[in-house]
This record gives C-alpha cells, structure tokens and sequence, in this order.
C-alpha cells in the first residue's frame, strides 16, 4: 500500500502518518524502487491501533507504551488495564473542570446587559486584578 492508502484506510491523513515516522513511533516505512513509501498489513494495523487510541484520548506517549504492550506477548493485562484506568481518572478530573470552567461562563454571561451601551460585567470581572471567578458567584 501506499502512503494515501494506508492513509485512507487508517483515518490518518498522510502528514499525520509521516509524522508517527518521524518521531519513531510506528517503523519507517519500506520503500519501493521508485522511492515511495510502502506498507504492510502489520503496518496499517498498528496505524490503526494508535488512531483508535488518540481517539480515546491517548497522548503519543502513551500510546507508544500501548505498542509496545500490545507487540509483547509476555504482557500481563492488569498493564493495560492500569493504563486505561489512570486515563479514566484523568478524563473525570478533566470534566469537573470543564464543568466548573462552563458554570463560570454562564455566571459571567447572565451578568451581560447585553444592550448598545458600552458598560460590560464580563469585562469588568475579567479585568480585576488577582480575583478568582469560581462558578456559582455572584458578579457584581
């Protein structure tokens, strides 16, 4: 296969497959006579594999360490699903915060007059100097 089609089939664009190349996280690809890239079953599959992982929000290292679990056959599945927790526990942490960072945005925007005149609530909270804005307060 070519770069556009193990592109294609992974639902990685080409930039993005060069990329996991460069950084040496899938091997360089064989090249054909003429100099282009080619690649293998096994090589898709591991394209593959990191794209599903990205998309359950895996950063690059940690799916390196996935490769590497899922490539040794002496791994023990507790890794994986150590892994796999840690990440739980991380994506909750990061959705109390998003859930506070939109409360925040909502306090702020029922403080908007939301008229012609150029006097603002949201500016003017933003704007003072070392005051916290934790959701749920009042703007005043």
């Amino acid at each position: 296969m070519n770069i556009g089609e193990v592109a294609k089939r992974s639902g990685l664009n080409s930039k993005t497959v060069r990329y996991y190349e460069d950084i040496g996280l899938v091997q360089a690809s064989s090249r054909s006579a003429n100099g282009y890239r080619q690649y293998s079953q096994h090589d898709l599959e591991q394209l593959q594999f990191i794209q599903r992982a990205r998309k359950t929000g895996f950063n690059l290292d940690e799916c390196r360490h996935l490769l590497s679990l899922l490539n040794n056959q002496d791994r023990q599945s507790h890794e994986v699903k150590t892994l796999v927790m840690e990440k739980v526990n991380i994506v909750e942490q990061q959705i109390e915060e998003l859930t506070l960072m939109r409360q925040c945005l909502i306090d702020l925007a029922k403080q908007c007059q939301s008229n012609e005149g150029t006097e603002c609530a949201i500016l003017d909270k933003l704007s003072e100097p070392q005051t916290p804005i934790t959701a749920g307060e009042n703007i005043q």
